[in-house]
Protein backbone atom coordinates (compact mmCIF):
# COMPACT_ATOMS: atom_id res chain seq x y z
CA UNK A 1 0.00 0.00 0.00
CA UNK A 2 1.46 3.32 -1.07
CA UNK A 3 1.38 6.32 1.21
CA UNK A 4 2.34 8.97 -1.30
CA UNK A 5 1.75 12.47 -0.09
CA UNK A 6 1.34 15.65 -2.00
CA UNK A 7 2.35 19.10 -0.93
CA UNK A 8 -0.57 20.95 0.58
CA UNK A 9 -1.98 23.75 -1.54
CA UNK A 10 -1.44 27.25 -0.24
CA UNK A 11 -4.54 28.21 1.60
CA UNK A 12 -6.03 31.16 3.36
CA UNK A 13 -3.88 34.22 3.75
CA UNK A 14 -0.71 32.50 2.51
CA UNK A 15 -1.99 32.29 -1.04
CA UNK A 16 -2.16 36.10 -1.14
CA UNK A 17 1.43 36.80 -0.07
CA UNK A 18 2.48 38.10 -3.53
CA UNK A 19 -0.39 40.61 -3.44
CA UNK A 20 0.50 41.75 0.09
CA UNK A 21 4.19 41.99 -0.79
CA UNK A 22 3.41 43.89 -4.00
CA UNK A 23 1.26 46.37 -2.11
CA UNK A 24 3.96 46.82 0.54
CA UNK A 25 6.71 47.35 -2.05
CA UNK A 26 4.43 49.66 -4.03
CA UNK A 27 3.92 51.78 -0.93
CA UNK A 28 7.67 51.71 -0.23
CA UNK A 29 8.48 52.84 -3.77
CA UNK A 30 5.76 55.51 -3.70
CA UNK A 31 6.97 57.00 -0.44
CA UNK A 32 8.61 60.40 -0.88
CA UNK A 33 8.30 60.62 -4.68
CA UNK A 34 9.19 64.00 -6.14
CA UNK A 35 9.79 63.66 -9.88
CA UNK A 36 9.15 61.31 -12.80
CA UNK A 37 12.80 60.31 -12.98
CA UNK A 38 12.55 58.94 -9.43
CA UNK A 39 10.85 55.81 -10.78
CA UNK A 40 12.94 55.38 -13.94
CA UNK A 41 15.03 52.65 -12.23
CA UNK A 42 11.85 50.82 -11.18
CA UNK A 43 10.62 50.88 -14.77
CA UNK A 44 13.99 49.54 -15.93
CA UNK A 45 13.98 46.84 -13.25
CA UNK A 46 10.50 45.73 -14.32
CA UNK A 47 11.85 44.70 -17.71
CA UNK A 48 15.10 43.34 -16.29
CA UNK A 49 13.40 40.80 -14.04
CA UNK A 50 11.59 39.17 -16.96
CA UNK A 51 14.62 39.34 -19.25
CA UNK A 52 16.84 37.77 -16.58
CA UNK A 53 14.46 34.86 -16.06
CA UNK A 54 14.18 34.36 -19.82
CA UNK A 55 17.95 34.47 -20.36
CA UNK A 56 18.55 32.00 -17.55
CA UNK A 57 15.64 29.86 -18.79
CA UNK A 58 14.39 29.51 -15.23
CA UNK A 59 11.11 31.16 -14.20
CA UNK A 60 12.12 31.02 -10.52
CA UNK A 61 15.21 33.12 -11.32
CA UNK A 62 12.89 36.12 -11.49
CA UNK A 63 13.01 36.49 -7.71
CA UNK A 64 16.82 36.62 -7.39
CA UNK A 65 16.94 39.04 -10.34
CA UNK A 66 14.34 41.19 -8.57
CA UNK A 67 16.47 41.25 -5.41
CA UNK A 68 19.53 42.11 -7.48
CA UNK A 69 17.70 45.08 -9.00
CA UNK A 70 16.50 46.12 -5.54
CA UNK A 71 20.10 46.12 -4.26
CA UNK A 72 21.33 48.07 -7.30
CA UNK A 73 18.62 50.71 -6.89
CA UNK A 74 19.30 50.99 -3.16
CA UNK A 75 23.08 51.15 -3.56
CA UNK A 76 22.81 53.78 -6.29
CA UNK A 77 21.25 56.11 -3.74
CA UNK A 78 24.65 56.30 -2.08
CA UNK A 79 26.43 57.45 -5.23
CA UNK A 80 26.75 61.03 -6.46
CA UNK A 81 25.28 60.04 -9.84
CA UNK A 82 21.57 60.69 -10.04
CA UNK A 83 20.81 58.16 -12.77
CA UNK A 84 23.32 55.47 -11.79
CA UNK A 85 20.73 52.79 -11.02
CA UNK A 86 19.05 53.01 -14.41
CA UNK A 87 22.35 52.78 -16.28
CA UNK A 88 23.64 49.89 -14.17
CA UNK A 89 20.36 48.00 -14.62
CA UNK A 90 20.53 48.57 -18.38
CA UNK A 91 24.08 47.18 -18.35
CA UNK A 92 22.93 44.11 -16.44
CA UNK A 93 20.06 43.69 -18.94
CA UNK A 94 22.52 43.77 -21.83
CA UNK A 95 24.65 41.15 -20.11
CA UNK A 96 21.61 38.91 -19.55
CA UNK A 97 20.53 39.29 -23.18
CA UNK A 98 24.01 38.37 -24.39
CA UNK A 99 24.18 35.42 -21.99
CA UNK A 100 20.79 34.15 -23.17
CA UNK A 101 21.80 34.54 -26.79
CA UNK A 102 25.04 32.60 -26.23
CA UNK A 103 23.10 29.85 -24.42
CA UNK A 104 20.73 29.59 -27.37
CA UNK A 105 17.65 30.75 -25.49
CA UNK A 106 16.06 32.21 -28.64
CA UNK A 107 13.29 29.61 -28.81
CA UNK A 108 10.44 29.89 -28.17
CA UNK A 109 10.03 33.42 -29.47
CA UNK A 110 7.98 34.62 -26.49
CA UNK A 111 10.88 34.01 -24.16
CA UNK A 112 14.21 35.74 -24.82
CA UNK A 113 13.34 37.57 -28.08
CA UNK A 114 10.07 38.99 -26.75
CA UNK A 115 11.53 39.79 -23.32
CA UNK A 116 14.48 41.55 -25.01
CA UNK A 117 12.07 43.66 -27.05
CA UNK A 118 10.13 44.51 -23.89
CA UNK A 119 13.39 45.44 -22.14
CA UNK A 120 14.25 47.78 -25.01
CA UNK A 121 10.82 49.43 -24.69
CA UNK A 122 10.81 49.74 -20.89
CA UNK A 123 14.50 50.65 -20.72
CA UNK A 124 14.11 53.13 -23.57
CA UNK A 125 11.20 54.76 -21.77
CA UNK A 126 13.34 55.03 -18.62
CA UNK A 127 16.13 56.73 -20.57
CA UNK A 128 13.60 59.08 -22.18
CA UNK A 129 12.30 59.94 -18.71
CA UNK A 130 15.80 60.94 -17.60
CA UNK A 131 16.22 63.15 -20.66
CA UNK A 132 12.76 64.74 -20.71
CA UNK A 133 12.15 65.46 -17.02
CA UNK A 134 9.19 67.32 -15.57
CA UNK A 135 5.55 66.32 -15.69
CA UNK A 136 5.91 64.63 -19.08
CA UNK A 137 8.50 62.27 -17.59
CA UNK A 138 6.22 61.49 -14.67
CA UNK A 139 3.35 60.57 -16.96
CA UNK A 140 5.68 58.52 -19.16
CA UNK A 141 6.87 56.54 -16.13
CA UNK A 142 3.27 56.00 -15.02
CA UNK A 143 2.28 54.85 -18.51
CA UNK A 144 5.30 52.54 -18.64
CA UNK A 145 4.47 51.02 -15.26
CA UNK A 146 0.83 50.53 -16.24
CA UNK A 147 1.99 48.94 -19.48
CA UNK A 148 4.20 46.64 -17.46
CA UNK A 149 1.25 45.82 -15.19
CA UNK A 150 -0.58 44.58 -18.29
CA UNK A 151 2.56 42.58 -19.15
CA UNK A 152 2.45 41.10 -15.63
CA UNK A 153 -1.22 40.15 -16.02
CA UNK A 154 -0.54 38.38 -19.33
CA UNK A 155 2.40 36.46 -17.86
CA UNK A 156 0.37 35.55 -14.78
CA UNK A 157 -2.41 34.21 -16.98
CA UNK A 158 -0.10 32.24 -19.28
CA UNK A 159 2.34 31.07 -16.60
CA UNK A 160 5.30 31.72 -18.91
CA UNK A 161 8.76 33.22 -18.37
CA UNK A 162 8.43 34.04 -14.65
CA UNK A 163 6.75 32.26 -11.76
CA UNK A 164 3.19 33.40 -11.15
CA UNK A 165 4.08 34.80 -7.73
CA UNK A 166 6.46 37.28 -9.39
CA UNK A 167 3.91 38.33 -12.00
CA UNK A 168 1.28 38.83 -9.30
CA UNK A 169 3.67 40.73 -7.00
CA UNK A 170 4.90 42.94 -9.83
CA UNK A 171 1.37 43.72 -11.03
CA UNK A 172 0.45 45.28 -7.70
CA UNK A 173 3.80 47.03 -7.32
CA UNK A 174 3.51 48.58 -10.80
CA UNK A 175 -0.08 49.78 -10.40
CA UNK A 176 0.55 51.35 -7.00
CA UNK A 177 3.78 53.03 -8.12
CA UNK A 178 2.07 54.37 -11.28
CA UNK A 179 -0.90 55.69 -9.30
CA UNK A 180 1.44 57.38 -6.83
CA UNK A 181 3.43 58.97 -9.66
CA UNK A 182 0.23 60.35 -11.19
CA UNK A 183 -1.02 61.62 -7.81
CA UNK A 184 2.28 63.34 -7.03
CA UNK A 185 2.35 64.99 -10.44
CA UNK A 186 -1.27 66.16 -10.37
CA UNK A 187 -0.97 67.49 -6.81
CA UNK A 188 2.57 68.83 -7.31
Amino acid sequence: MSTATTAPARSGVLRFWPVAAGIAFGAFVAYDLAAGADLAPVLTASGLVYLGAAALQRPRAAWPVFWLSFVVIGAAGFTPWEDAATWVLLGIAAAFALYGLVRGAVRPAEVLPLQSLAMVLFGGAAVAVMVIGGDTAAYLVAAGLLGHAAWDAWHHRTGRVVVRSMAEFCLFLDVIAAAAMIAVTVNG
